[in-house]
């Protein structure tokens, strides 16, 4: 099936682009700045077999010793790369290809990486953006908000930050929509629904859906692409991409690179600047997205492989983020978050702590990839071509036939 609005490439071997495009595009980058939350590790230290025994042991004391659980809400961990260094990683990945690198770094609700890189960086080729955390009803989404006006970024993110951080934390539809519609007024601002498919709230899948449907129908004049991202199975991104097409909303390209390798899924455009870009993605409604040859790979071989990078200690960083457990941050007394390593935890952490590193370092060898490829499931093979791939009309698991939502933007 051909898509209405974008042309979409997978490609098994490094591939020069020069002849066909002139520039490579990199979406969704996170660096030093981005704070990456913890609270989904009680959910996963529990299934782990070997680890949710250490884990149970440790929480066990924990309350013994406090008279309380451990909270996670605050708890979080940074990626290892400074700005500079993913914006570096990412243009040479696209300098490779034969065309011009722009690259738009997303830090989880924060810009100060971007103001940093453009200090010496053009801003057309590194603009100011974020992935902005939406609180609607249940749950909450990702929004790429792109290319903020680099003399009012920090104001304007400040406004989009009162939001998901207010006080009160019931969701304001009428809030939301001023600021929706303050972004869209703006036409060099690109607003991507990311990962739109990820039950990230771990409400499960069909409450998730109905969360999404909903958010689709109230806001989704609002939103300019839906987001294929380089870190969701093939199946996912398959959904996304008969989703989007069923309503006639373009897909932009989402790498979620958190550790130090470059993004798996770029867009390729005739455009010089991000705002030419956003241009033909606002205004034409058409995109190019290019699945690198590293997508194919067992994506649990991948996410495992990030893991030991962001769990790995660096000789040359700064002192204060040479190791792994520098870059974690907790409150475990009530006195306000400190790394790991201020708690006196000479070895890196707790005992389950330190375990599941060892696990996690091991399983993310490249070696162990042949593993991953016999036990992935089918629907998450990615095809060898478009051309190979059958995409179904519209999504029947988020849409039904009579509920199709056209985007006004």
């Amino acid at each position: 099936m051909k898509l209405k609005n974008t042309r979409l490439h997978i490609l098994q071997e490094e591939k020069d682009f020069s002849k066909e495009v002139k520039t490579g595009v990199s979406l969704h980058c996170h660096t030093q700045f981005s704070k990456e939350m913890l609270d989904f590790i009680p959910v996963y230290a529990e299934k782990l077999p070997i680890i949710n025994y250490f884990w149970r042991k440790e929480r066990d004391k924990y309350i013994e010793r406090e008279g309380r659980l451990i909270n996670w809400d605050t708890a979080y961990w940074s990626p290892p790369l400074s700005e500079k260094d993913v914006y570096s990683i990412e243009k040479e990945q696209i300098e490779k290809m034969g065309i011009n690198p722009i690259v738009s770094i997303t830090d989880h609700d924060n810009v100060e990486a971007n103001l940093r890189l453009c200090e010496n960086t053009p801003n057309e080729v590194a603009p100011v953006s974020l992935e902005w955390t939406v609180p609607f009803e249940y749950g909450f989404f990702h929004v790429g908000v792109h290319n903020l006006p680099k003399d009012t970024a920090l104001e304007l993110s400040q406004q989009l930050l009162d939001y998901t951080f207010h006080e009160d934390k019931t969701p304001n539809n009428a809030r939301l929509h001023e600021l929706f519609a303050m972004l869209n007024e703006m036409p060099e601002v690109l607003v991507i629904l990311n990962h739109p498919l990820w039950d990230i709230e771990m409400v499960g899948k069909e409450r998730h859906e109905i969360l999404l449907k909903n958010f689709i129908k109230e806001h989704g004049k609002w939103i300019h692409a839906f987001e294929v991202n380089g870190f969701r199975a093939w199946s996912e991104n398959k959904a996304t991409i008969e989703l989007a097409d069923s309503i006639g909303m373009p897909l932009c390209s989402g790498g979620d690179r958190h550790g130090c390798k470059p993004n798996t899924v770029l867009n390729l455009t005739n455009a010089k600047t991000f705002a030419e870009f956003v241009d033909e993605v606002r205004t034409d409604k058409r995109t190019e997205v290019v699945l690198m040859p590293e997508y194919s790979a067992p994506l649990h071989s991948r996410q495992l492989q990030s893991f030991s990078e962001i769990l790995t200690n660096y000789e040359h960083f700064p002192a204060e983020r040479v190791k792994w457990f520098d870059r974690i941050f907790f409150d475990s007394d009530g006195t306000g978050l400190r790394p790991l390593s201020k708690y006196g935890w000479r070895l890196g952490g707790p005992k389950w702590l330190r375990a599941s590193i060892k696990v996690l370092a091991f399983l993310g060898k490249p070696e162990l990839r042949p593993f991953y490829k016999l036990v992935r499931k089918r629907e998450d093979v990615v095809p060898k071509s478009v051309s190979s791939e059958v995409f179904a009309n519209n999504n029947q698991s988020v849409l039904s036939e009579n509920e199709k939502l056209i985007t006004d933007n």
